[in-house]
């Protein structure tokens, strides 16, 4: 899928309609059917699919709250515009829809199979020997035109990162809401606003931030992180509040250097600029969005 999570890779020219819903994007099925077999009738062949292969059957029908030991989530009924107006057209998200390609018989859909076979085979080798995952990292961001600091320093700020949340998970901290929120308190004590501010800073939707700060929007990033975690540590926070207290000391460390950077230098640290992208204009958030550090 592309940045915009607009299209999946094989269905370039295809026309397949999508939502975004609940952060994530959902397609829908009869489109993919069509895009992969041109069936004059797509809903009765994806009907007679799901009596060959009993196990997408049972994905399909699961119930999104009770769901046994379904891994996947059901599809959903969600409304587009149509031509005999709004209606409710089931769609399944990107996971949902790759084991749906896995059931169609198509010559169409044999290079996305060998795709994800090789994608499979690829993540069996990284969890035997993770260096792997970060050289194939490494390589897709210079792809991208990053350069080798830039990418030393975003490898770094990956695993300050993976170290905060496995303290987190220690202390009781396991819901990804839980996450963002307290992410949220370290980033505002960083940089006075909240990542989704951020994002609305940079001009980003779904991309992600981190992939689009310079050098030192990552340094004070990882800075705030790194506090959280050792204070978290000290402190030995148990459960949402006394973690949510940590992670703003930690992010206001980093919020007093910023600061005091900012102050010798009389430039911002924060900037609207996307790393990769030229210098553009940026509407600066409402004073009630910003709160000084």
């Amino acid at each position: 899928m592309d940045e915009e999570g607009h299209k999946l890779v094989v269905f370039q020219r295809k026309d397949i309609r999508h939502q975004l819903h609940s952060g994530e994007w959902w397609f829908v099925i009869v489109d993919v059917v069509y895009a992969l077999t041109e069936s004059e009738n797509s809903a009765q062949y994806l009907k007679n699919l799901r009596k060959r292969d009993e196990e997408l059957a049972q994905l399909m029908d699961a119930s999104p709250v009770d769901k046994g030991g379904v891994q996947i989530d059901p599809p959903l009924a969600l409304a587009f515009d149509t031509p005999g107006g709004k209606q409710k057209l089931m769609t399944w998200n990107t996971e949902g829809i790759f084991r749906l390609i896995q059931s169609i018989p198509s010559k169409k859909a044999e290079p996305f199979k060998r795709w994800l076979a090789r994608t499979g085979y690829e993540r069996v080798q990284e969890i035997e020997n993770p260096e792997l995952a970060q050289k194939r990292m490494k390589a897709l961001y210079r792809a991208k035109g990053y350069s080798d600091e830039w990418i030393e320093r975003r490898v770094r700020g990956i695993a300050i990162r993976q170290e905060l949340t496995d303290e987190w998970e220690k202390r009781g901290i396991t819901q990804k809401q839980d996450f963002a929120i307290l992410t949220a308190e370290i980033s505002q004590a960083t940089f006075g606003i909240t990542p989704s501010q951020y994002k609305r800073l940079k001009g980003l939707k779904r991309e992600n931030l981190r992939d689009h700060m310079n050098d030192l929007e990552l340094l004070f990033t990882q800075l705030g992180e790194a506090a959280t975690t050792q204070i978290a540590r000290t402190d030995d926070a148990q459960g949402m509040e006394p973690n949510k207290h940590a992670a703003r000391r930690g992010g206001a460390v980093a919020g007093t250097a910023r600061a005091q950077l900012e102050k010798e230098t009389g430039k911002k640290v924060m900037t609207g600029r996307n790393y990769l992208t030229p210098k553009r204009a940026v509407k600066p958030l409402p004073k009630a969005q910003r709160k000084k550090v």
